[in-house]
């Protein structure tokens, strides 16, 4: 990818997050995950019990600062550039967006404002992913975890945040935090559902062409693979089945392709939840 077409979509991803806290989100007085929903829980603190309006990007860049530095030493320099590319530019559109675009989305339903507001986050979020970046805080930690120890972290980050909601509850309205745990698992959803390269799938390919499947594994993943040969009892065969752990992206031109290999072939798709042991990754930059 471009670096234009990069920073088109990281900036374009920015404004959907400012775009959506400063309608759905207000709106709804909602809380969202990650340390956007802690700074919004900051300044309303700050604004109720001190009577001081803090700017959401100098508290949002505050607490970025230590995921940035663990991404930009464990995951990646360019990576987390861009990251702080969409922090920067999220914070900023945040405080200083003008209110014309703020006035195009009114909505005077809570539950409404958590749903279609957890959609939009998940949207501009995966446009960073896509764009190889993320939108700071946690997911610099979900992309830690997933890529070092090869677990999916979403559904921890969504058990973290509602840790994060039961403190918002406890200090203001407890129906608030339940609107946002709502507008959270639509996040969480949405992404699970837009963007799903961190997760791993595994491959059982029964094939009687076993070697030209492997080097098509091989050449378009640079995964490898474990044979295991047995009799097809239907056609009283030998046949060999391959076993093979890819990337979530990679399994569609996988699966097309062993099947112009061998049109006669079984194969079986499974989400690898834990994955232990060595496995490539490509690297970010």
């Amino acid at each position: 990818m471009s670096t234009a077409k990069r920073l088109l979509l990281l900036s374009f991803g920015s404004a959907l997050m400012a775009l959506n806290i400063n309608t759905f989100v207000h709106a709804g007085g909602l809380i969202p995950g990650g340390f956007t929903g802690l700074t919004l829980l900051i300044q309303e603190c700050a604004r109720r019990w001190f009577d001081l309006a803090v700017p959401f990007s100098i508290v949002l860049f505050i607490l970025n600062s230590i995921p940035a530095f663990i991404s930009f030493r464990y995951i990646g320099k360019w990576f987390s550039i861009y990251s702080c590319v969409v922090i920067i530019l999220s914070g900023l559109l945040t405080d200083f967006m003008p209110p014309m675009f703020v006035e195009l989305i009114k909505v005077q339903d809570t539950l409404l404002s958590a749903v279609f507001g957890g959609l939009l986050n998940s949207l501009a979020i995966s446009l960073c992913l896509h764009a190889g970046a993320t939108s700071g805080g946690t997911d610099f930690i979900a992309i830690f975890i997933s890529e070092k120890y090869g677990r999916d972290a979403w559904g921890y980050i969504l058990a973290g945040n509602a840790v994060l909601l039961v403190l918002a509850g406890t200090l203001f309205n407890l129906d608030i935090a339940l609107y946002s745990v709502i507008f959270q698992f639509a996040t969480t959803m949405g992404l699970n559902a837009l963007y799903k390269g961190y997760q791993q799938m595994t491959l059982f390919v029964v094939t009687s062409n076993p070697d030209e499947v492997y080097n098509l594994i091989r050449t378009e993943t640079n995964h490898a693979a474990t044979a295991f040969t047995g009799k097809g009892y239907y056609e009283q065969s030998e046949r060999v089945m391959l076993y093979s752990v890819v990337s979530a992206p990679e399994v569609g031109n996988l699966v097309a392709g062993i099947k112009k290999i061998d049109p006669g072939s079984f194969i079986n798709v499974i989400k690898t939840d834990h994955l232990g042991g060595r496995f490539y990754r490509r690297a970010r930059d």
